[in-house]
């Protein structure tokens, strides 16, 4: 998987483990037009809603809320969202966290990467992390049992810093 430290939606990542989420929604949806359109897809309304209200919601969120919040949208039903969700987890655009069987923006158009999930088990707030080294050992260690990976999302439970202070 090809890496990169820099990021056009303005923040970068050291060797510390540091946060991805978008930070400027704007500047991150027109960044996914762009990236989906170099693909040669598009963006759908319908996946632009979804993609943006993940961007504004707190904390992950389940597709059902998703759905709930597509008002003026038509007729959006579960398939509806669903799709949308999978196009934007297949473009690199959104994680699933699959614990919580919910969802979330990521702020990497640029470069693809294992998503690794910090998630406080006291107030249920998930924080991604760009663990270099981890996404790293990973891909060596299933490089070496000849498994070729294409998505890793690692899921770490316990008490964010906010809960433990």
């Amino acid at each position: 998987m090809a890496r990169s430290d820099a990021h056009p939606h303005g923040h970068t990542h050291g060797p510390a483990n540091t946060p991805c989420a978008p930070q400027d929604a704007d500047a991150f949806l027109a960044e996914a037009e762009t990236l989906v359109a170099r693909r040669g897809q598009k963006m759908t309304r319908i996946r632009r809603k979804v993609l943006r209200l993940l961007l504004e919601s707190e904390g992950p969120a389940k597709a059902y809320d998703l759905l709930a919040n597509l008002d003026g949208e038509g007729a959006a039903k579960p398939p509806t969202i669903y799709r949308a969700l999978d196009f934007l987890q297949e473009t690199g655009l959104v994680h699933k966290i699959e614990s919580l069987n919910a969802y979330v923006a990521c702020g990497h158009t640029s470069h693809s990467h294992s998503a690794v999930f910090l998630i406080c088990e006291e107030c249920q707030s998930a924080e991604e992390l760009h663990a270099v080294e981890t996404s790293k050992a990973l891909e060596k260690e299933t490089e070496a049992a000849r498994f070729h990976l294409t998505r890793a999302v690692i899921e770490v439970r316990g008490r964010c810093r906010r809960c433990a202070a």
